[in-house]
C-alpha cells in the first residue's frame, strides 16, 4: 500500500470496507436463515416460545463460535504456507 498515493489509499481502504460489510451482511443473512429454519415453528403467536427462543439462542452461539473457529484455523493455514513459502492458491 505504500506505493499508492493519498487518494488511491483512501479508494482501496473505502472498497476493502465495503467488502467487509458484505461479507458480514451475507453471515448475518444466513445465521438468520439457518437459525430460524432450524429453530421457529409454531407461527401461531407473534412471539418465539421459552424452547423456540433457546433453541435460537444456542444456534446463534454455535454459528458463531464456528465461524470465529473457521476464521482462526484459515489464518494458521495462511501463517504456515506464508512461512514456508507457499503463497495461496499456487
Amino acid at each position: 500500500m505504500d506505493s499508492l498515493n493519498a487518494a488511491e489509499q483512501k479508494e482501496l481502504q473505502s472498497r476493502v470496507e465495503r467488502r467487509q460489510m458484505k461479507e458480514f451482511m451475507t453471515m448475518y443473512g444466513k445465521l438468520v436463515q439457518r437459525c430460524f429454519d432450524d429453530c421457529v415453528n409454531d407461527f401461531s403467536t407473534k412471539a418465539l416460545h421459552t424452547r423456540e427462543e433457546g433453541c435460537v439462542l444456542r444456534c446463534v452461539d454455535k454459528y458463531l463460535k464456528g465461524s470465529e473457529r473457521l476464521g482462526q484455523r484459515w489464518q494458521e493455514q495462511n501463517a504456515a504456507m506464508m512461512q514456508s513459502g507457499q503463497l495461496p492458491g499456487s
